[in-house]
């Protein structure tokens, strides 16, 4: 039987945060849901699990996603809050692992809180070394990337709005073409010029230097580099094309989000720019009826829309709409010294967020078979299985300066959606081939591993004269 569909439902610290959220009494709630507030009471204090039925009626009364409301742990996760207690800043403390989840379960808010001081810390700590090794000098006090990506994840990476509006221009833009057939980069070039009297020019990379999309407002120019290839090109219009028709509804959601300051407003409005450039590209309705239809098969995907491998890998973690929901994917980018650049997620994220990923994930192996789909199902910590796969990709604007600095795309679901997949076709995933990983390795209690790159906090090594392990730092 499967352990995770067995395992009980104690959800009272959401439920509660829930109530709160709507400001309704125990004995309001208990009336809409049709139970007595001393049964709602005892599930809000996690002594009773959440019954299959009462998740319906709360999905009925109060328009509830219950995927959301089922996940384990919120923005902060037993995972992260694990990590952050791992600190040897924390060293003699001993918080417990029932705690940790109390905390991630019962208090949201507070676990977040304490993720966002940690990663300031960790933050402060990184500049004052870097401070110490320059000889001193002033650094920022956020970090506009962090935050940035703690706001777009925190809404599950899907922003409706800009979905709706990137269906329309896409259709627009149709409507407009002289023939069925006519190119995304054509038809944008074409309404740019007409509409907003913009001409779009390729010039060679050593003219366009660091820069692979520049805007020129005073000769009415985009200028982009010929570094570019096709489909970066046709995303680098598309997003000149967005500002100019919906630059007003973009900077509304950027100041909607009161971002700390102007780099990390500059930051979201990029981000949000890029998204909505992405929705006109891959208009979300067609886009997940494709990849339905051909069991996400990026390659048929990439094909159809005239997009890259990573705009397709990226789009698949924004299908949440109510009404049409894709498989819910996570996404991470590394480079080849490990450095993650890129985390999203529709659904679950299965990776701590302050260490890096499990070497034993074929995620980094990719890079020793370039621009081929390796896939794996893997098993954390927890007993939760996932199906990934993992390719690598070029740079945009790859030039002879980046040459061979490739990034590597890592996408996975979990295993309950593999079946939905093509490339699980052939697999028994009732009993699958599963490797387990574990979380950065300093947390990591998987023994023994020889992919260790350092010995687990809190653990006595037991190295001595008489023997070796596979790993270089066996512990009890």
């Amino acid at each position: 039987m499967n352990a995770a569909a067995d395992r009980k439902l104690f959800l009272g610290g959401r439920l509660k945060r829930l109530r709160r959220d709507l400001d309704l009494s125990q004995t309001a709630m208990a009336a809409d849901l049709g139970v007595s507030p001393s049964y709602l009471n005892h599930i809000e204090r996690n002594q009773r699990p959440v019954s299959a039925q009462l998740l319906l009626r709360l999905a009925e009364t109060y328009d509830v996603d219950l995927r959301n409301l089922g996940q384990s742990g919120g923005p902060a996760s037993e995972a992260e809050l694990s990590e952050v207690f791992a600190d040897p800043l924390f060293q003699g403390l001993a918080v417990p692992r029932h705690e940790i989840m109390q905390l991630a379960e019962d208090q949201p808010a507070a676990a977040d809180a304490v993720l966002r001081l940690y990663r300031a810390f960790t933050d402060r700590r990184v500049r004052d070394r870097a401070e110490v090794e320059a000889g001193g000098g002033a650094a920022p006090t956020d970090s506009p990337s962090e935050w940035v990506r703690e706001y777009v994840q925190a809404r599950h990476n899907h922003f409706p709005d800009l979905d709706v509006l990137g269906e329309a221009l896409h259709d627009a833009l149709r409507a407009e073409a002289p023939a069925p057939d006519e190119g995304f980069e054509a038809l944008a070039r074409a309404r740019l010029f007409a509409r907003h009297g913009l001409t779009v020019r390729t010039l060679p990379a050593e003219v366009m230097v660091e820069w692979t999309r520049r805007f020129d407002p005073h000769r009415g120019r985009l200028l982009l580099s010929d570094a570019l290839g096709p489909s970066s090109r046709a995303f680098a219009v598309a997003n000149q094309l967005v500002l100019m028709e919906h630059g007003p509804e973009l900077q509304v959601l950027t100041e909607a989000a009161n971002a700390p300051d102007a780099p990390t407003r500059n930051l979201l409005k990029a981000s949000l720019t890029n998204t909505l450039a992405a929705a006109v590209l891959m208009p979300y309705a067609a886009f997940q009826r494709t990849a339905e239809e051909t069991g996400y098969d990026l390659a048929r995907l990439q094909a159809r829309f005239g997009v890259g491998f990573e705009q397709v890998a990226h789009r698949l973690t924004t299908l949440s709409r109510p009404t049409a929901r894709g498989v819910p994917f996570f996404l991470m980018r590394v480079d080849q010294a490990g450095n993650v650049s890129k985390r999203y997620a529709s659904g679950a994220f299965p990776f701590s967020r302050f260490g890096g990923a499990c070497p034993r994930w074929r995620l980094h192996s990719a890079f020793r078979t370039p621009g081929r789909i390796v896939t794996q199902i893997i098993e954390t910590p927890d007993g939760g299985r996932w199906f990934t796969l993992a390719r690598t990709v070029d740079r945009q604007g790859q030039d002879a300066f980046t040459e061979g600095h490739d990034l590597a795309i890592g996408l996975g679901c979990e295993l309950r959606h593999a079946h939905r997949l093509i490339y699980a076709r052939g697999l028994d995933l009732q009993k699958p081939e599963v490797t387990p990983i574990g979380p950065a390795c300093r947390l990591c209690e998987r023994h023994p591993c020889a992919e260790r790159a350092a010995p687990p906090v809190g653990r006595a090594l037991t190295v001595d004269d008489w023997s070796k392990s596979v790993s270089p730092y066996p512990f009890a």
